[in-house]
């Protein structure tokens, strides 16, 4: 049985960041809720050495930037990171440089994309988790042993599971693969939020005019500085189907705001004022001052083109035993689709991919679109297509 932890006191905290410090990496969980707040509310987090787990308690320490802090000293393992990474980089614009993803790992050698980690643990470890607190309520104390089993289990296999990856993917040769990938999740401008971008996510944005964008690209901002300022979900402060109303509204007076059904008279009395302070401010700006439109589809031609390059990038993943969704994304594609690049080097510009991933699709995608080769079916007749490029 391995040795378990429990920190609830600062002087605790401080030696086990020290300890951390001087490891040469650790495994690393956390367990949120992110239901009623602006950012995810750490509940607890749990640490493994190659020895023993350490299960810090956020509602008794909580002070937590020392602990953020040692994690950039030393190689932080975990199984898909970007989530636990994501509240560090939240709560103190700062995350570990040093990172081992197994998820991605695991990708990289044909477990597709989004293997649990129970499914690994159970291929590489051959144990069996028990997942019977996978919706439990982290908010109650004390954690009852079940909770704890649960808590040491999420992390007392990384360590183990990141060597035996490691090994397979040096004796394939994708490694360094996985390193440059890993590497991308230890960058903290990755989880922050591109508001110049964020309103265009909100439904109905791809159909308005450069005016009503400006209008909603002001109303996403305030919702967001109010929500963060009151903690909240933004959906609280205004729902999504409400901004895009008011966008296209354009209200010009306190009148105009009643016609939206779904914003009620405290949220009028609450925003309202501001919200057409914005619109009148966007209504004065010049047209070039306007946020631009979003692309529009690509055509069929285009789209099929696109969907062309898919299957040359799926071939190539296959042939490789990895996910296609590792090497080239569809914006990818369909960017190259709209730019039509036309060498080498401006289609390498155009995927904007890393160095693995160029030297493996690149050059077939020039030769494909350069009318170099074409694509062939082989094997359709035994029962075993193939989808060839010749």
């Amino acid at each position: 049985m391995i040795p378990v932890e429990t920190i609830v006191a600062a002087g605790a905290l401080e030696q086990l960041c020290e300890r951390i410090r001087r490891a040469s990496r650790v495994a690393i969980d956390t367990e949120f809720h992110a239901e009623r707040t602006y950012s995810p509310r750490l509940m607890v987090v749990q640490i493994a050495f190659d020895d023993s787990v350490a299960i810090v308690d956020p509602l008794a320490v909580a002070e937590l930037e020392p602990l953020a802090e040692a994690l950039t000293h030393t190689e932080v393992v975990g199984h898909a990171l970007s989530s636990d990474l994501k509240i560090f980089a939240d709560r103190f614009d700062l995350v570990p440089s040093r990172v081992f993803d197994t998820q991605v790992a695991a990708a990289f050698l044909g477990y597709g994309m989004q293997i649990s980690l129970m499914e690994l643990v159970r291929d590489l470890r051959g144990v069996r988790l028990a997942k019977s607190q996978t919706v439990s309520d982290w908010a109650t104390r004390p954690l009852s042993p079940r909770q704890i089993e649960y808590l040491v289990d999420d992390v007392a296999h990384l360590l183990p599971m990141q060597d035996a990856l490691v090994e397979r993917l040096r004796e394939a040769g994708r490694l360094e693969w996985v390193r440059e990938e890993c590497a991308l999740l230890g960058e903290v401008e990755r989880y922050r939020m591109d508001e110049r971008r964020a309103y265009l996510r909100i439904p109905g944005a791809a159909r308005m005019n450069r005016r009503e964008l400006g209008v909603l690209r002001e109303l996403v901002r305030f919702r967001d500085s109010t929500a963060k300022r009151r903690d909240v979900p933004p959906r609280y402060v205004i729902p999504d189907d409400v901004l895009a109303g008011l966008a296209t509204l354009r209200p010009k007076r306190s009148e105009d705001l009643a016609q939206l059904r779904r914003f009620d008279a405290g949220a009028r009395r609450h925003y309202g004022e501001t919200i057409l302070e914005l619109v009148a401010r966007v209504e004065a700006l010049p047209e070039s001052d306007l946020p631009e439109r979003p692309k529009r589809p690509l055509g069929t031609t285009r789209d099929t083109l696109a969907s062309l390059m898919s299957i040359i990038v799926g071939e190539i993943a296959r042939t490789h035993g990895i996910a296609p969704g590792l090497l080239v994304p569809r914006a990818a594609l369909e960017r190259v689709s709209r730019e039509l690049p036309a060498d080498a080097d401006a289609l390498v510009a155009a995927l904007d991919l890393s160095p693995w991933r160029v030297e493996l699709v690149a050059q077939p995608l020039q030769k494909l679109l350069s009318g170099g080769a074409s694509l062939a079916v082989e094997g359709y007749a035994d029962g075993d297509p193939k989808i060839r490029l010749k």
